[in-house]
């Protein structure tokens, strides 16, 4: 059985391999990370990923993207996977883009770039954690 996924997706690769690296700092080799720099790729790499079975237990995603906006895209990937936790991490995205992601896509947070690893770590760790 493979590994839980932790899938980010930001159009920024700086972005990208911090969330990786702090990811990986605070969760070790508990589970694998993927990137994404797009909606759309993100979605090819979650098929793929069921393709191999593998469980998505997370995205954390950006708002402001290219193409597709990261409500937009939270909201598809809920409508299909409705256990996923997913955290929006945005400098832009407007209120009424996380109230939309919070009431159709269940937005577990909304955290806001520069992010603070700590508070980062402590909403994948709430999100995943029994009620």
């Amino acid at each position: 059985m493979p590994k839980p996924v932790i899938l980010c997706v930001d159009d920024e690769r700086v972005i990208l391999e911090s969330l990786r690296t702090q990811l990986r700092t605070a969760f070790g080799e508990r589970y694998f990370y993927e990137t994404a720099e797009s909606a759309e790729e993100a979605l090819e790499i979650i098929d793929e990923l069921q393709g191999d079975s593998a469980d998505i237990i997370v995205i954390v995603s950006d708002w402001l993207m290219p193409k597709v906006r990261g409500d937009e895209f939270l909201i598809q990937v809920h409508q299909r996977f409705p256990k996923v936790v997913k955290v929006m991490l945005t400098g832009q995205a407007d209120e009424a883009a996380i109230q939309r992601a919070i009431e159709q896509a269940n937005l577990h947070r909304c955290l806001y770039k520069p992010w603070h690893s700590d508070e980062l770590v402590e909403t994948i760790r709430s999100g995943l954690s029994p009620e």
